[in-house]
Formats: C-alpha cells, sequence, structure tokens
C-alpha cells in the first residue's frame, strides 16, 4: 500500500519530461527497494555462473602402463601422493620380460661373433688369400646381425627391462614430477601388456571446461579474465568451441587456471566467472534492465540531486547474456546505475508519459 502511495503522489504531482531525471527523496529510494550499484565494480557480476569442469591438460596427463604382461610385485606410491621423475613406482616380473632378455642376449652375441668374423676375412682379401664375393657376404651378415641386435636393444629399452642380464624384474618409473591421480591395480595382480598401473599429472595450470549460452559466447574473446567462484582460482579464456550443443544450446569454452590452481581437483564441478566487459562493454544484472517505448533501458543515477537521488532512463543496446547477467553499451563503467527495483522506476516513467 505504501508504495503504491508513493507512486501516486509522483505521478500526480508536475510530470517531467522523459529526458529529465526522476527524483525521489531517499525515504521514497528505500520504501521503493531501489538499490544502485557503481559499474565496474566487484558488486555487479561479470558474466553470471556458468557451470564448468576441471580438467587436468593433456600434455600434462602420463600414463604409466605395464609394457609386457606379468606380475605386479611391489606398488611404491598411492593416490595423491607427490612422485618424482624417474622415482619408482611399481615393479613387475614377467615371463615374457625374460624372453625378451634372452632374444637381445643371443642378437648381441651373435653381432659380436658376426664382427670378429668379418675383420678376419677382411684381412685374409688383403692378403689375396679369399674372393671378394666371401667379402661381400660377410659384410652383409655382419651388417644383419648387427641391425638385429640394435632392434632388441630397442625392444628392451621400450619395455622397461634392464639388459644384461636375466631374471631381473622390471621397474616402472614417474614419467614427470606431479601427483598420483589414480592406480589401476593391486600387489599380487597378474596383468596384460598396456595395463594402466598409475595416472600421474601436473595439477598447475588446470583447465576449465565451461558450458556457456550461446548468445553470451558470441561476445567473448580469448584472452579474457576467468575466475571460479567461491575461491582465489583465476586464469584466462584459451578457446571458444565452434560447435553448439543441440539439447541444451550452448558452447564449449576452455580456459586455463594459473592463478590458485591448488584450491581445484581435477573432475570437480565449479562454477565460473568470465569478465565479459571490455571497452565499450559492461555487464548488468538483467533485473537492471526495462523496456519502455520498444527500446531497452536502464536507470541510471544522476549527480547532483542531494538531499533527494536522480535517476536517468538511458537506452542501452544488448550484446548478450548468460543466466541473469547481461552484457550491454550505452553505459560507462563508473557510472552508477540502478539493479534492483527498476520496474517501479518504470511505472513511474510510463505513468509520466501518458500524462
Amino acid at each position: 500500500m505504501l508504495v503504491r502511495t508513493l507512486l501516486l503522489a509522483l505521478l500526480a504531482s508536475t510530470a517531467p519530461a522523459l529526458a529529465a531525471p526522476l527524483v525521489l527523496t531517499p525515504a521514497q529510494v528505500q520504501s521503493l527497494g531501489i538499490e544502485s550499484a557503481t559499474l565496474g565494480e566487484a558488486n555487479i557480476p561479470a558474466s553470471g555462473k556458468l557451470p564448468a569442469r576441471v580438467l587436468v591438460p593433456t600434455g600434462q596427463l602420463h600414463l604409466v602402463a605395464a609394457p609386457v604382461a606379468g606380475l605386479v610385485e611391489t606398488l611404491a606410491a598411492a593416490p595423491g601422493l607427490p612422485v618424482r621423475r624417474g622415482q619408482v613406482l611399481a615393479s613387475l616380473s614377467s615371463p615374457q620380460a625374460l624372453e625378451f632378455q634372452r632374444d637381445s642376449l643371443q642378437a648381441a652375441s651373435q653381432s659380436a661373433l658376426l664382427q670378429q668374423a668379418l675383420k678376419r676375412d677382411e684381412q685374409l682379401f688383403a692378403e689375396g688369400l679369399i674372393a671378394e664375393s666371401r667379402l661381400q657376404a660377410s659384410r652383409a651378415a655382419a651388417t644383419q646381425a648387427s641391425l638385429q641386435a640394435r632392434e632388441r636393444g630397442k625392444a628392451l629399452d621400450l619395455a622397461g627391462i634392464p639388459p644384461g642380464k636375466l631374471g631381473a624384474g622390471i621397474n616402472l618409473l614417474a614419467p614427470i614430477d606431479g601427483v598420483i591421480l589414480e592406480q589401476g591395480v593391486q600387489i599380487g595382480q597378474r596383468i596384460e601388456a598396456a595395463t594402466v598401473i598409475y595416472r600421474v599429472a601436473q595439477l598447475s595450470p588446470l583447465w576449465l571446461e565451461i558450458q556457456a549460452p550461446l548468445a553470451l559466447a558470441g561476445r567473448l574473446r580469448e584472452g579474457m579474465a576467468v575466475r571460479v567462484a567461491g575461491t582465489r582460482a583465476a586464469g584466462k579464456l584459451i578457446a571458444i568451441g565452434r560447435a553448439v550443443d543441440p539439447a541444451s544450446q550452448t558452447v564449449l569454452l576452455r580456459a586455463t587456471v594459473t592463478d590458485g590452481a591448488a584450491a581445484l581437483t581435477p573432475g570437480q564441478m565449479v562454477e565460473a566467472e568470465i569478465e565479459a566487459g571490455a571497452g565499450g562493454e559492461v555487464t548488468l544484472p538483467a533485473a537492471a534492465l526495462a523496456r519502455h517505448d520498444g527500446r531497452t533501458i536502464v536507470f541510471v543515477q544522476t549527480p547532483g540531486n542531494a538531499p533527494g537521488a536522480g535517476f536517468a532512463a538511458r537506452p542501452v543496446r544488448v550484446l548478450g547474456q548468460g543466466g541473469d547477467i547481461v552484457t550491454v553499451d550505452g553505459v560507462r563503467a563508473g557510472e552508477i546505475v540502478v539493479v534492483r527495483g527498476a520496474s517501479s522506476l518504470k511505472a513511474m516513467l510510463t505513468g509520466i508519459g501518458r500524462q
């Protein structure tokens, strides 16, 4: 009843033109529930809270897998623990590894034997005691044996199997400095080749996969500031998807979190905010907008109206919207805009325009 009485009293007074501000006393401002905020200050969110998922960048995620089938003998790390590059994480025993070691030793021995035979034939050929065809055959055999020995040695190296002796176990090492994210096996378990034993990752920086409404995504640019609501984690936008999800009509954004990444956990669902107001564009709560005479307007508080407050209607252009936040131009950072109670001011403005 008090709100209606105030509106009727104001409408009954001498009606100013649209260009003139609506002047209210402090009591009227309080009664109508009008709240204002300065554009660019932290009390006006940037892009709304957008759903996001925390991920490890692909270049920072490594798998420690079994190179051959075998038995898990030891595990020296657990999920959540930090590890150093080169640290032994697990050891395996494997009959297949014994076969690799045997083949490598045999190939190395055969290569050494044929190299000696080649040197002897070179000496005999120099003395004219053997034909050139025999020397060429010795060279071909020595070359083939050398290549086979190198192949067997490379196979051992790729499998992480120590060369030079039979029966040694396989030690699996940490490929990077990082943190164990996942353990895939247990001690005493028999596993096949390529079984994932550990997932190791560097957890700084991290990625955010953000779902943004199509209207908002069209106003975003790479390099815009991004922060995670409720934390100190912050970074920047690094990619804007070109495909639209047909069900949700959202676009996938990717941001990198370089500050405060320790506050986040891979796989965690969070809410991201993007500083989308740059240059002549600013962001406002959707409640700050009103429609009047076919135009979108906001109410800007004007200076020099003490002890009352003046509110001038100003047309703006909506550039995009995400959740309850809109991006507009037509107002500038530093101006004071009504963010609550704009509907009451619109009712006053509409009533004045009809007189």
